[in-house]
Formats: C-alpha cells, structure tokens, sequence
C-alpha cells in the first residue's frame, strides 16, 4: 500500500523461558508482515495466545522486537522519539483504568496530554479542546464530565474516555487492546461506532486487537488471523469471513455463536484439537495437530502464503492459489 501509516516486516518476539540449567525460547511472534493504511480500520483476530496483544506492545514500545522492521509514517520506528511514536500511535487498553490515573479529575489527564503533545494548543485555549475532545466520543457535556472522577463514569464512559486521551495527541494510528471486551453487549455497538467515526471522520487509522469476529465484521476493512505468532489468513474482512480459506479461520468461524441455531446444536460443537507449541517449536505448520486437512508436507515445512485474490491471502498447504 503506497499510503501505509504503518508497515511491519517479518517481525518476530521471543521471551526467554525456563530455569538456570535449562531454558527455551516462546515464540511469541514469527515473521509476522502486515500493512495498515491511512484511515483504515484493521482487525488483529484470534484466540488467546496467538500474539495480537505482543504486536501492540512491541509498537507501543513496551516490548522490543527480536528482529524485524517497523516502519511508521515512512521512517523506522526505531530512529524515532518514544515520546514521538507515543503521541502519534497511543493505546488505548482492555482495562480504561490502565490509562487514566484514578485519583485525578477526568481533565487532568486529557489537559496533560495536550501539554505534551500539542504545542499548537495554548494553555488559554486547552479547556476547550479538551471540552471538544470528549464530545467527540459522545461525552456530553464535556465541560462536566472533565469535572468527573474516573469512577464516576460508567465502564461505556471511560472507555470513550480512553479514546478521547488518545486524540489528544493528534494520531495517525490508534492501537485498540480488546476495548470493548469488558463491556456489556449492549453497548459495545456504541464504543464500535466511535471507533468507525475516528476513521471516517477524522481519517484516523486504527489497528483492532480482538477475539471477537462479529465485532471486527462490524468494524473493520481488512482482517489479519493470527494463530500461534504466526499469520494464518488476511484479507477484506468480508473475504475473509465470508469465505475463510485457511482451516484454523473456519475453526474460528464454526466456533462464533449462531443466534438462529437451537442451543443443544451450539453446545454440541466441541474443539478436541491440541494447543500449538510455541516454545521451541519445530518445523512445519503449528496448526497441523488441530487441522483436519493437515499432510506430510504439514509437519515437515512452515506453509508459504499464498495469494487467493489480489487482497486476500492465506498460508496453507491445501489452498490453491489464484
């Protein structure tokens, strides 16, 4: 994509493990190469343990990459300030009280922000963009709800709240950790709607960390499934999910509850697959001891991706390609 905000080569993180006399390395990710452009919306999908939160934290700096390259905004993220990439590519956390100190007044945080970050915005002028800030995640009225304490507002409330401290830098690209994950289905769609108005709105980019799909359908223009550090399949999330090659994708899907089918038929799916090895692992897709198609060729080799459409990819032995 020649209008890339973020461009991620074979990025790779591995953590040390086990004792003094014996020790392996977790694989946390492998190779992993995507792309997000400007004023998308991208889903990291996948189950627990399959590295999405890893990649948001190698971005935010949290982690350092092992090898791999990470380009943001046509310069490697590298050569760049924390302080820089942290304005330009905030976080915004599964828990909202992981951002937002709880002793202090809602302003407090969003006013610090704006100092360290927007030095366009004057001190005589902060009130009032931070006022506009939370009014445009649909905290109203702003002026009140800067008077608030964080545990005064709703876990809905500090979310936005958690989004709004984000735009306070002025991003290019937002990372969103499970954000809608500790909140009730009722009103995960409005938190989903101030995400899609960030990027159509304000062109906004923003890389989506969950597991949920139906979610990601919802909100997202393009899908990447994650399973054991490495990329399973990517695409339009409505290739994807509307036509899942790789056999963990299709996992995933026969996984999703379906509202229309009787709940002894839900109940009655079961996954008896073996949980991927990570630590040390071997040759060979880590996928194959839970697949149904998996082959000799499987177990042996690490499956290339292979192209399906020009926008849709997948790695796996038994998908054919374009």
């Amino acid at each position: 994509m020649s209008d890339a905000v973020l461009k991620v080569e074979n990025l790779s993180r591995y953590f040390r493990v086990g004792g003094f006399r014996s020790h392996g390395q977790l694989h946390a990710l492998d190779e992993v190469s995507f792309e997000v452009a400007s004023g998308e919306i991208v889903a990291l999908v996948g189950e627990s343990g399959s590295g999405k939160s890893t990649i948001a934290r190698v971005l935010a700096g949290l982690y350092k990459p092992s090898h791999g390259s990470i380009v943001f905004e046509d310069e490697m993220m590298s050569k760049q300030s924390s302080r820089a990439v942290r304005g330009k590519m905030p976080m915004v956390f599964q828990d909202p009280f992981g951002s937002i100190n709880p002793v202090l007044r809602v302003g407090h945080s969003l006013l610090r922000t704006l100092k360290l970050h927007r030095p366009d915005v004057g001190k005589s002028d902060r009130h009032d963009e931070a006022v506009a800030l939370v009014e445009r995640v649909g905290l109203t009225p702003g002026a009140d709800v800067l008077r608030r304490y964080p545990h005064e507002l709703s876990g809905g409330q500090r979310q936005r709240l958690g989004f709004a401290q984000a735009l306070a830098s002025n991003p290019s690209l937002i990372l969103a950790d499970e954000p809608v994950s500790m909140l009730d289905v009722s009103i995960r769609v409005g938190l989903l709607n101030v995400m899609k108005g960030l990027r159509d709105r304000d062109g906004v980019s923003l890389l989506y960390i969950t597991h949920d799909l139906a979610s990601a359908r919802y909100v997202a223009n393009r899908m990447i499934v994650l399973y054991a550090g490495r990329i399973a399949e990517e695409g339009l999330t409505d290739e994807v999910i509307g036509s899942p090659e790789h056999p963990y994708t299709q996992l995933l899907m026969a996984t999703a509850p379906d509202p229309r089918l009787p709940l002894a038929e839900i109940e009655g799916e079961k996954d008896l697959g073996e949980p991927p090895k990570v630590i040390d692992p071997g040759p060979g897709c880590r996928f194959a001891p839970r697949c149904p198609l998996a082959m000799d060729v499987c177990w042996a080799n690490t499956p290339p991706m292979v192209r399906l459409s020009p926008t849709h990819r997948a790695a796996c032995f038994a998908v054919k390609a374009q």
